[in-house]
C-alpha cells in the first residue's frame, strides 16, 4: 500500500478468549482491516469551523473560527482530492460555515456580519449579502436553492456555548431573510436529499432536552416536519448532538450523539429505525457522522484515546455485518480524534474526507481516505467436519472447515465466528484464525449431550462479501467412566476379603465424589453391601466377611450423571472355611 502519508494505525489489538480446557486462544472480536491508501496535510489553522467538498472540481474547502473578536481574519484553505494545497482565501472577519451550492459553482461562507459567496473554479468572490451580527459561529446549509444560516447571539462570546440565542435566517433571492425559526444554542443544520435540511439542537442550559427536526424547504419558507426530543419522563436520554447526516437516499437519518453513540432515525417521522448500528468502541465517543454520496459506505468519527479506534468505515446499510475499517489517530502526524461536524464525502463515494484535532484542539489534521471500490464474493467449501469422531461432553472438540476469499487477501488475519446451538440455547465460541490455505480450526468443550450444531460465519469486511454460514451437527455423547478392581483369587470366612480399586472418569470433572454400589453374589443368594465412596484420588477399598463357601462374586457399580455414563465391574473370590 503506498501511501504520501500513512495517517493512522489500524486498530487491531484484540482481547484473547481461552475457551476452558481446549488450549485454543482465538480473538473475541472481529480484527481491523487494511484501509486503500490515504493521505493526510497539516491544517494552516489553530481553530475549525467548517468543512466543504466541491465533487464537480474535485476540490476541498477548510474553514476556521477565528471567533470572539471583531479584528481576527478568516481563513478557507483549499485542498485537491489528492491533498494538495491550491490557494488560501483570506477573509476580513472570521470564518463560521461553508456550504456548496447544487451545481459546485459557488461555495458560500459566513462572516461576522454577511454571506459571501465565491465561485469554486477562480475562487473569487462573487457576492456579499449584509447578515445580523455573528459573534459565536454560523452554520449553513444549501437547500432547496437557497442558502440557509443560523446567527446566534451572546452577550459576550465567552457565554456563545451557553447563552446563545440562535436565529434561522436565508438568503432568498439574494437577500437576506429572518426565517422566524429560532431557539436556544448553537443550531446546527445539515442539507439532504429533497429539498429536506435538519435542524439539531446541542445540549445547553437553556435546552436540557434538545430536539432535532426535519424541513421541507421547496417553498419559499421552510416548513417544520418530524420532530423529536429524546429525554424520558425522568429527564433521562436526552441528546448530546455532535454531527447529523442524512443517508443518500434521504430516508433514514444519524445523528452522533455523544451521550449515546450513533442513532439511526426514520426521516419521515424520526422514529428509531428498525436496525441499528452497533455501538462504537468500549471508550470512544460519537463526535461526527456521515454518508457516502453512493449509498455504499457510512463513517462514524469519534473521540477516543489510546488504542481505541477514532474513526470506523463501514456498510451503510446496519443489516449488513461486516466488519468496519477502524482508524486510531494518534499524536503530531495524526491527531488525536476526530472533531464534531469534522466528516465529508466526495460524490461518488470514492473519497472520505475527514478532519482531526489533537487533545488540546488547537492543531488541526485533513485526512483523505478511499474506501475499497469493488468487494469479492466469499464462500466455505467443503463443509463441515469434527474430530474425534465421537464427541464427548466436557471433553474437547475440533471443528474444522475451509474458506476460499476471491480477489486480494486482506492485510489482516481472516478471522471466522462460530456459535454452538444445542438444548441449552445458542454458545457464542468467540473467532478462529484462517490459515493461508484457508483452513480453520473450532475447539469447543460441549457441556451438554445431545444434538450440538456449531455454525461458522464470515462477517467479511469492506473488500470481501460476507459468506454463507455452513453448519455442521453433532451428536454428543456422555463422558464414559470405568471402575478397575484387584481382588484377592482365594480367602478364608475367618480372615475375610478386602477388594481395592480405581474409579475413572473423562469429562466434566464430577461434581461430588462418587458413591458406589456393591452386590455381593453367593451361593445363599444376592445382598447389597454398605455403598463406598470414592476417594479423591480416584481410590477405593470394600472390605467383607463371606458368609458362605464356595465362590463369591463382587459387582461395584455407579449409575452415572447427566454428563458421565455409568460403569460397572465385577470380582470373583473362592471362599475357604
Amino acid at each position: 500500500m503506498h501511501t504520501a502519508h500513512r495517517s493512522r494505525r489500524l486498530a487491531a489489538t484484540l482481547s484473547a478468549a481461552l475457551l476452558a480446557g481446549t488450549g485454543l486462544t482465538v480473538a473475541a472480536a472481529p480484527a481491523a482491516h487494511a484501509a486503500a491508501s490515504d493521505a493526510v496535510v497539516k491544517l494552516p489553522m489553530t481553530t475549525y469551523s467548517a468543512l466543504a467538498v466541491d465533487s464537480v472540481h474535485e476540490r476541498v474547502f477548510v474553514a476556521d473560527a477565528m471567533t470572539g473578536d471583531s479584528y481576527y481574519k478568516g481563513t478557507i484553505a483549499v485542498y485537491s482530492f489528492g491533498g494538495e494545497r491550491i490557494s488560501t482565501i483570506t477573509t476580513p472577519s472570521h470564518i463560521s460555515g461553508l456550504a456548496l451550492s447544487a451545481d459546485g459553482s459557488t461555495l458560500y461562507a459566513g462572516e461576522r456580519s454577511r454571506i459571501v459567496g465565491y465561485d469554486t473554479t477562480t475562487l473569487t468572490q462573487t457576492s456579499a449579502v449584509s447578515a445580523n451580527l455573528d459573534q459565536c459561529g454560523r452554520e449553513l446549509a444549501f437547500s432547496g436553492g437557497e442558502v440557509y444560516f443560523t446567527t446566534p447571539y451572546a452577550s459576550y462570546s465567552s457565554q456563545c456555548a451557553t447563552t446563545a440565542h440562535t436565529n434561522l435566517d436565508a438568503l432568498v433571492g439574494g437577500a437576506h431573510t429572518r426565517t422566524g425559526w429560532n431557539d436556544y444554542g448553537r443550531l446546527q443544520l445539515e442539507a439532504g436529499p429533497g429539498d429536506r435540511m435538519l435542524m439539531g439542537q446541542p445540549t445547553a442550559p437553556q435546552a436540557a432536552n434538545p430536539f432535532v427536526t426535519v424541513f421541507d424547504t421547496s417553498g419559499d419558507t421552510p416548513v417544520r416536519n418530524a420532530a423529536r426530543r429524546f429525554a424520558d419522563a425522568d429527564g433521562k436520554g436526552a441528546l448530546n448532538l455532535k454531527d447529523m447526516a442524512f443517508s443518500a437516499d434521504g430516508s433514514k437519518v444519524a445523528l452522533a450523539d455523544a451521550a449515546h453513540g450513533t442513532r439511526l432515525l426514520n426521516t419521515s417521522d424520526l422514529s428509531d429505525a428498525a436496525t441499528g448500528y452497533p455501538a462504537l468502541p468500549q471508550g470512544a465517543t460519537a463526535s461526527a457522522v456521515a454518508f457516502s454520496g453512493d449509498g455504499r459506505y457510512l463513517a462514524r468519527g469519534a473521540s477516543a484515546t489510546g488504542s481505541t479506534p477514532d474513526l470506523l468505515l463501514q456498510p451503510a446499510d446496519p443489516a449488513d455485518s461486516s466488519a468496519p475499517l477502524e482508524f486510531v489517530f494518534e499524536g503530531s502526524l495524526d491527531g488525536d480524534r476526530v472533531v464534531p461536524r469534522g466528516m465529508e464525502w466526495s460524490a461518488d463515494g470514492s473519497r472520505l474526507f475527514a478532519v482531526t484535532t489533537n487533545a488540546a484542539g488547537s492543531q488541526y489534521w485533513l485526512h483523505i481516505i478511499q474506501p475499497p471500490a469493488v468487494q469479492y464474493d466469499t464462500r466455505f467449501t467443503g463443509g463441515l467436519t469434527h474430530s474425534p469422531g465421537t464427541a464427548v461432553a466436557g471433553e474437547p472438540l475440533a471443528v474444522r472447515g475451509k474458506l476460499e476469499l476471491d480477489g486480494p487477501a486482506p492485510a489482516e488475519p481472516v478471522k471466522v465466528t462460530a456459535t454452538r446451538t444445542d438444548a441449552s440455547g445458542t454458545h457464542q465460541l468467540g473467532t478462529a484464525t484462517v490459515k493461508e490455505d484457508g483452513t480453520f480450526t473450532v475447539l469447543d468443550e460441549p457441556d451438554r449431550t445431545g444434538e450440538a450444531t456449531y455454525t461458522v460465519s464470515y462477517l467479511g469486511d469492506l473488500t470481501h462479501r460476507p459468506a454463507t454460514d455452513v453448519t455442521h451437527t453433532v451428536t454428543v455423547a456422555k463422558a464414559p467412566t470405568s471402575i478397575a478392581l484387584t481382588a484377592p483369587e482365594e480367602a478364608s470366612m475367618s480372615g475375610g476379603i478386602e477388594i481395592t480399586g480405581t474409579f475413572t472418569a473423562q469429562g466434566k470433572a464430577l461434581a461430588e465424589r462418587p458413591v458406589l454400589k456393591v452386590v455381593r453374589e453367593d451361593r445363599l443368594g444376592t445382598g447389597t453391601l454398605s455403598s463406598v465412596t470414592v476417594a479423591a484420588d480416584g481410590t477405593f477399598t470394600i472390605n467383607d466377611v463371606p458368609r458362605t463357601r464356595r465362590e463369591v462374586t463382587y459387582t461395584v457399580s455407579w449409575p452415572g450423571d447427566d454428563l458421565h455414563a455409568g460403569a460397572t465391574a465385577s470380582a470373583e473370590v473362592y471362599v475357604r472355611r
